[in-house]
């Protein structure tokens, strides 16, 4: 099992160590150490991960709104979906494949689930890291918010 998609979830309510892939460093690169989801990634902070993949990391929220509520992060330091672009492609794959895989390890693929991307204050986005929240495990109403 040498592909990191693959891996098996760790055991509910387990931290699982998820060591940060080599990413460019320059004079252009934040400064990890003042993102909350970066140092998640980076191992500075705990985490209830899920899933990790080579692009990707999932962590439990601290304050779920449903029974599943993961949220779905890139290793790589973007802020929000709005500066995402074509560059991005892959990882934006990554990051719905590793949803997907989430749903499927918390059996609600079936049932269904909602998949949120918030960009800027108005949406309630607290952390300016994109992040990709799977929210699932009981009926949710429309519209949100």
């Amino acid at each position: 099992m040498n592909d990191p998609a693959e891996a098996p979830a760790p055991a509910p309510g387990r931290t699982a160590t998820v060591a940060a892939m080599s990413e460019p460093q320059g004079s252009d690169a934040p400064d990890r150490s003042d993102c909350l989801f970066c140092r998640i990634v980076d191992e500075a902070l705990p985490a209830d991960i899920v899933r990790t993949s080579e692009r990707t990391v999932a962590f439990r929220d601290l304050n779920p709104t449903a029974p599943t509520h993961v949220l779905v992060v890139p290793r790589q330091h973007v802020a929000h979906a709005g500066e995402v672009g074509a560059e991005h492609a892959e990882l934006v794959a990554e990051l719905l494949t590793t949803a997907r895989q989430v749903a499927e390890d918390d059996g609600i693929d079936a049932s269904g689930y909602r998949l949120v991307l918030n960009v800027g204050d108005d949406s309630g986005n607290t952390v300016p890291h994109l992040h990709l929240h799977v929210i699932g495990g009981r009926r949710l109403g429309w519209p949100p918010g």
